[in-house]
This record gives C-alpha cells, sequence and structure tokens, in this order.
C-alpha cells in the first residue's frame, strides 16, 4: 500500500523493532516521527521521510507537547505505534513499588498518552491504524516478569476497548505480539538472568531462545512484516486482534 501524504508516529523508534517499522513505512512513502529519551542516538538513525523528537512516555505534559508540535509539522496522524517499553523480570516478593510504576508508566501509560495524542487529530482522517507492540506476555503469565506481564495484558485490553468505542469506522486497533525477539533487549535479558540466576550468559541466552517454540529468536523484520500488513491492502477487517509472532505458541 502507499502511504504517501500520510503521518505515521512510532515510540521507541530509535533502535530494534520500532527503528525497522518505521524504516519500511518511510520506504512506502509515509512520514515518520520516530521518539525516544535520546535525540542523539534518534538523529543518528533517522534517514530519508523520518523526523526523530525526543520524548518521555512517562511523561503526560511531555507526550502532548510533543505530539502536537509533531503534527503541526507533518499533519495528522494516521498510523500510531506505542513500541515504547521495557522488559525487565523480577519476582514479585522482590518488587517494590519503584519498579512496579517505572514498568506500568512506560509500558501501559505510556501507550494509553500516545493512543489518546495521536486519535485526537486521527479521528479527523477517513484512515487510521493503530497497532500496538505487546508481547506474548500480554496473553500468558511469564515466569518472573509479573509487572511485565501484566503491562502487557494491559495494553491489549486498551486495545480490544478501542477496537470495541470504533467499530463500523475507518480505523482498527491492534496488538502485535512477539516472542523472544532478536534485539538489544535480548542481549541485555541476557546479562540480567545470568546475574540472577547465576548462570553463564551462553545459557541465560538458551532459555530464551528455547522459549520460543521453534526454538530460535525470531527475526525483527518478522515482526516488521506483521505490522505492514496491518497497514497494507485488505487490512480493515482485522480489528481488537493480536496478533502473534512466537514461532507457533498456542
Amino acid at each position: 500500500m502507499d502511504l504517501q501524504g500520510k503521518h505515521a508516529l512510532i515510540t521507541g523508534g530509535g533502535t530494534g523493532i520500532g527503528l525497522d517499522i518505521a524504516r519500511d513505512l518511510a520506504a512506502r512513502g509515509a512520514h515518520v516521527t520516530i521518539t525516544g529519551r535520546r535525540q542523539e542516538v534518534l538523529d543518528e538513525v533517522a534517514g530519508d521521510n523520518m523526523t526523530g523528537m525526543a520524548m518521555d512516555v512517562r511523561s503526560e505534559e511531555d507526550v502532548v507537547a510533543k505530539i502536537a508540535a509533531a503534527v503541526k509539522a507533518h499533519g495528522p496522524i494516521q498510523i500510531c505505534i506505542p513500541n515504547a517499553g521495557i522488559a525487565e523480570g523480577k519476582a514479585v516478593h522482590k518488587t517494590d513499588m519503584e519498579f512496579w510504576r517505572n514498568m506500568m508508566s512506560t509500558n501501559l501509560d505510556g501507550a494509553f498518552l500516545t493512543i489518546r495524542e495521536s486519535l485526537k487529530t486521527m479521528r479527523d482522517t477517513d484512515w487510521g491504524r493503530v497497532i500496538a507492540i505487546s508481547s506474548m506476555a500480554g496473553l500468558k503469565g511469564l515466569p518472573g516478569a509479573a509487572a511485565y506481564s501484566a503491562s502487557k495484558h494491559g495494553m491489549i485490553g486498551l486495545v480490544k476497548s478501542l477496537a470495541a468505542d470504533y467499530l463500523g469506522q475507518p480505523y482498527t486497533f491492534n496488538a502485535i505480539c512477539p516472542g523472544y525477539v532478536d534485539t538489544p533487549i535480548v542481549s541485555r535479558n541476557t546479562a540480567s538472568i545470568s546475574e540472577r540466576a547465576g548462570i553463564s550468559e551462553e545459557k541465560a541466552r538458551a532459555i530464551m531462545v528455547n522459549s520460543n517454540p521453534h526454538k530460535r529468536l525470531i527475526e525483527v523484520s518478522e515482526v516488521t512484516a506483521a505490522a505492514a500488513w496491518l497497514t497494507g491492502p485488505g487490512s480493515q477487517s482485522i480489528n481488537g486482534q493480536c496478533i502473534q509472532v512466537t514461532g507457533g505458541e498456542m
């Protein structure tokens, strides 16, 4: 689908899944605003049809101001992809409120604020797509990661409710739920699991690889392909769904 003239907003767009989706959308003609916490990272990766904008999804004030600025510069947002998130595990009895609130404010509050502000302009157009990047942890409990799982379950509840709110209108709301993807997050978690469990980093990485049913890490391009489908022709009846990119998770 030619996305010429459409404005896409992707949070956490400076690396990994967010950046790969941004590049795909830009190649298909959309102007893509990518956000993240560090402007220098965004400036390094922004290419043709892409603009980097530092934004902290945990701050309502910042999200409201920055999305308004993006809309002023590039028009209404018609593709909204809340992707910014943190993935950390911690046993519940070791989880303090600071850890819990940071997880929720980043993963869930950030998605809510991003979608809310994007909808304010999307609703004035004749086509729109909201694609939340959730996780397999949004569909089942992930051992040792109750806070993370709860935040991703919340994203899915938000998406399903919005799909119900806008039935019959030219906007769809879906979530992509990947398993373990070959991104810098996996590399960081490898070191974290190794330290917490007292095992080698090789064994820690194997835990994540073997958690995917097909026993390999998912390529970022596989998640991008799912997002491309949801923004492409024939996707208008895909609404309120959780698209699993997990290698066979049932």
